[in-house]
C-alpha cells in the first residue's frame, strides 16, 4: 500500500494494551482487503515507518504471513465488534525499529481520506556530523522548543525538532507537520523561532533550518 500522512484528531481506542489503536472503521476496511488475498486467514497487517530521521513520518502498510514475523517484531491481536454484530480479528505486526515511534498512534478509516494514521510522536532528529546535542546548552534549547516554540506552531499542525548546535552560536533545527512545505515556513523559522530562542538563550545567536521544504506536499492538516 502507499505511504500515509497523518491528518486530524483521533477516535476512541479499541484496545488499551495495543501499541497502535485500530478503530472499528479501519478494522472493517482492512478485513475486507485482507479477505481478498490468498491465505487470508494466515495474514496480518504489517505497519512500518519508512521515513528517515528528520523527515515527516511516512508509513508502509502491507499484509504478511503472521508466522513469518521476526523474533523482534511486536505482534498484537485486535478484535472489534461492528454495529451489525460481526466480530473482526486482525493481527498487527510492528517491526522493532518502528515500535517507539508508533506508540499511541491511531489507525483509522474515513470516507473522504481512506486509511489514515494519527501519530502523537515526532520524528527523531537527523544526525549531523559536527553538531553538539547532548550538552547543557542543548538541553536549554530543547526546553525552549518544547515549552514555547512548538506550542506556538501547533495551531498550524507544525513543530520543530532540535538537531544540535555548532558551538559557535548557531542552532540547527528541522520543521515538520503543518510547517513542512509551507511557503511561509522558512520565514517563520528565521524570524519567529529564531527570535524566541535567541532572546531566551544569549549563547545562541542564530538559527539555521535544515528542512528540505521542497519535499512538503500537504503543508496544513485541517
Amino acid at each position: 500500500m502507499s505511504p500515509l500522512s497523518p491528518p486530524a484528531s483521533p477516535l476512541a481506542a479499541d484496545s488499551v494494551s495495543s501499541v497502535v489503536t485500530v478503530t472499528p472503521e479501519a478494522m472493517t476496511e482492512l478485513a475486507a482487503l485482507r479477505d481478498t488475498e490468498p491465505d487470508a486467514d494466515r495474514l496480518g497487517l504489517r505497519l512500518e515507518i519508512i521515513s528517515q530521521p528528520g523527515e515527516d513520518f511516512k508509513y508502509d502498510l502491507s499484509f504478511d504471513v503472521v508466522t513469518k514475523a521476526a523474533f523482534t517484531d511486536e505482534v498484537r491481536t485486535h478484535t472489534v465488534t461492528t454495529e451489525s454484530g460481526d466480530t473482526i480479528t486482525l493481527k498487527v505486526i510492528i517491526p522493532a525499529a518502528s515500535l517507539d515511534l508508533l506508540e499511541g498512534a491511531t489507525l483509522d478509516h474515513t470516507a473522504g481520506a481512506g486509511l489514515v494514521i494519527r501519530n502523537p510522536n515526532k520524528p527523531k532528529a537527523p544526525v549531523v556530523e559536527g553538531l553538539v546535542n547532548d550538552d547543557p546548552l542543548s538541553a536549554e534549547v530543547e526546553s525552549i522548543v518544547a515549552t514555547e516554540v512548538n506550542p506556538a506552531l501547533a495551531a498550524h499542525g507544525g513543530f520543530v525538532t532540535y538537531v544540535g548546535h555548532d558551538t559557535e552560536g548557531t542552532a540547527y533545527l528541522t520543521m515538520g507537520g503543518g510547517c513542512h512545505g509551507c511557503s511561509m515556513s522558512r520565514m517563520t523559522m528565521l524570524e519567529g523561532v529564531q527570535t524566541m530562542i535567541v532572546e531566551a538563550l544569549p549563547a545562541i545567536e542564530r538559527v539555521r533550518d535544515l528542512t528540505d521544504h521542497t519535499s512538503g506536499e500537504n503543508p496544513y492538516y485541517h
